[in-house]
């Protein structure tokens, strides 16, 4: 019996070829022993690579993780030894993210509904705007509220923290736009108007492109984005072309902005007169969301989840395009879309106007999308009570979580890519297993509709804030 079992493992070598996700092979087509598993593939990535520091890698085969031996592997899938094998080596964080499993604290304090959450990017501080007319600033060490930003004189629907982490900026339903000071709570200035409509969305330019961090863009109801100088303190430019409402914004590392809109288009825009680039088309609705690949390097500038704290704008600047650089690699920077259309599409904006794929599955209207870290995964979330997991390169479907038993409105990712949160109508946030594509954790606690949810970038704490008035802090 063991002479057989021999024999089967050193049968026929496998014909392969390793590419990374954006599908440039590395090292040629090599005939691999079918007893090779994912620890002796790291080792040839990493010597291929020449890796001074061995990295940890995960492969996949058809959008499924290999964790046994490719001769197991071929068997259970009855694949063929003819044909080239195509193993995808997808790099992995090399710290990690422990998944959250409890409520460390619930803070009294807004008087409405809480419509945004967000950490700032050193993920030291705290914002959460709401119903109320105010945005609140928690003290992330006692737990406990900080500073309350009046000014407002409507719902709070947005808020956004300057890469840099030195402003906070949030967006209200009359559509003027307050600049605040995360150290005092006070508001930098007047309030910023223009806007006929309310705030649909606010991104910050990248701090490697600025710093320290100046300009920032708005969307609106009204139909129109518009860049902000915050030492200047007024609008200067103004996006105009959408037809009907822009949904979301998003400003882009190499410098565009990307709008989308009630019209179905999104629009792309230069920055240094605002003039109209290019036009993506497709869907047959409205656009609600937008995710750039490089989304969490743009959010978190030079900060990382070490911590470390930096003395000037410019050391700041320089780690920040260290960091966009290492991240988006050889390839171009990824956008995918969200519709009321209940579909999606990966574009390559840079490279063509036409999208790359078009992303179906979802029942219902598709309400967040987001890129993890890494850029190697799309999440969405719909009002079909599902979050669906999408190849970030390539696009294809890769797995559906379901457990929500209402509609999804938000998703975060934990800063190593490896999890996945969730916050629904149903009240409760969900945590799932990126890599066992499973529920990994259920977080009930709220008492209604959980409308925003927000993982820190260093990793250690989720919030989440809705109906029921309150916030939640998180912890593992």
């Amino acid at each position: 019996m063991e002479v057989e079992r021999e024999q089967a493992e050193t049968g026929k070598s496998v014909m392969c070829v390793l590419t990374d996700p954006e599908g440039t092979t590395l090292g040629g087509t090599m005939y691999l022993p079918q007893n090779i598993g994912p620890l002796q593939l790291q080792q040839i990535v990493n010597t291929l690579l020449k890796n001074e520091e061995k990295l940890p890698y995960a492969f996949y085969i058809s959008n499924q993780e290999l964790l046994v031996p490719l001769g197991n592997y071929l068997e259970k899938n009855k694949v063929s030894l003819e044909k080239t094998l195509s193993i995808v080596y997808q790099p992995q964080a090399v710290f990690r993210i422990r998944a959250i499993n409890r409520c460390s604290a619930t803070i009294a304090g807004h008087t409405e509904a809480v419509l945004s959450v967000a950490f700032s990017p050193d993920g030291r501080q705290l914002a959460s705007g709401s119903g109320d007319t105010t945005v609140r600033l928690w003290d992330l060490n006692t737990q406990t509220p900080m500073f309350t930003c009046t000014g407002h004189k409507n719902w709070v629907l947005c808020i956004a923290w300057s890469p840099d982490g030195k402003h906070l900026v949030s967006g209200s339903k009359s559509g003027e736009l307050l600049c605040w000071d995360p150290q005092t709570g006070k508001p930098a200035g007047n309030p910023l108007t223009g806007h006929k409509k309310w705030i649909t969305g606010i991104s910050w330019e990248p701090v490697h492109l600025n710093a320290p961090c100046r300009r920032f863009v708005s969307a609106s109801k009204d139909g129109d984005a518009r860049i902000w100088d915050i030492s200047l303190k007024k609008c200067v430019i103004c996006l105009s072309g959408h037809t009907l409402a822009v949904t979301c914004v998003k400003w882009g590392g190499d410098g565009v902005i990307y709008t989308g809109s009630q019209d179905c288009t999104i629009k792309v825009w230069e920055t240094s007169q605002g003039k109209l680039i290019r036009e993506l088309k497709g869907h047959g609705h409205w656009v609600n969301s937008l995710a750039l690949s490089t989304e969490y390097v743009l959010r978190t500038g030079a900060f990382d989840h070490t911590g470390k704290q930096y003395s000037s704008p410019e050391e700041m600047k320089k780690v920040a395009l260290e960091r966009y650089n290492k991240m988006k690699g050889n390839a171009p920077e990824r956008l995918v879309s969200g519709s009321d259309d209940f579909t999606m599409f990966l574009w390559e904006p840079a490279v063509s106007k036409h999208h790359k794929v078009r992303m179906t599955g979802h029942q219902q209207l598709v309400n967040h999308v987001y890129f993890s870290p890494d850029g190697l995964w799309v999440a969405s979330a719909s009002f079909d009570k599902s979050v669906k997991l999408w190849n970030g390169a390539t696009g294809e479907f890769v797995a559906a979580f379901r457990g929500h038993v209402g509609p999804v409105y938000q998703i975060s990712w934990s800063a190593d890519s490896r999890l996945l949160l969730s916050g629904s109508k149903d009240s409760t946030l969900k945590v799932w297993d990126i890599r066992t594509k499973k529920l990994k954790q259920d977080l009930p606690g709220h008492a209604d509709e959980v409308f925003a949810v927000d993982w820190s970038p260093d990793g250690e704490k989720v919030a989440s804030g809705g109906k029921d008035r309150v916030l939640k802090l998180w912890m593992g």
